[in-house]
């Protein structure tokens, strides 16, 4: 059975945080994400609630995890951003932008679709809201990464640019 994802809801903070704590220690974190573990363990509570309640409502932003039997097996969360506006990059933005960033499924739930149910969740919500592309960045070296998200009918767009983990590279799915 494919697992499916859902949005966040508020009052997960905890949850969120001790997701992104486990996503920060994967032995790949280093190619796919731009804090650390001991950045992330100091946050305190609020950070993880405001993050969570962010991420559950409204049009700027949606965080969506897959569960499998009672335990997050992964996440990934879609920023919108207007034109004119900085991305998490430092990239100003010339036009609306929709951007998965923070995907993350752990090692035991991987090859099981939670993978392709975020970003499957991710696309559906934001071509709710007019989009008509998706995009996420993905540093040069992580193979795996570029495969799945090439599997999901992402494509490179020729763009490279780098951030403070190396060489990044961008891609977008068509959401119509």
């Amino acid at each position: 059975m494919t697992p499916a994802a859902r949005r966040v809801r508020a009052d997960e903070g905890a949850r969120v945080r001790e997701l992104r704590l486990r996503a920060v220690r994967d032995p790949n974190a280093a190619l796919a994400f731009l804090t650390t573990y001991e950045q992330e363990i100091a946050r305190d509570p609020a950070f993880w609630d405001a993050r969570a309640a962010s991420g559950a409502s409204g049009d700027a932003g949606a965080m969506f995890v897959v569960e499998t039997q009672g335990e997050w097996a992964g996440s990934a969360t879609v920023l919108v951003r207007r034109a004119g506006d900085v991305d998490h990059t430092g990239r100003r933005r010339t036009e609306a932008h929709a951007g998965i960033v923070g995907v993350f499924v752990d090692p035991a739930h991987r090859g099981s679709g939670a993978i392709d149910a975020l970003l499957d969740a991710a696309a559906d919500w934001a071509r709710a809201l007019g989009f008509e592309t998706l995009s996420l960045d993905v540093h040069v070296d992580n193979g795996r990464a570029q495969a799945a998200y090439r599997r999901a009918g992402f494509v490179a767009t020729g763009e490279e640019f780098t951030t403070s983990i190396g060489r990044e590279l961008a891609m977008t799915r068509s959401l119509r």
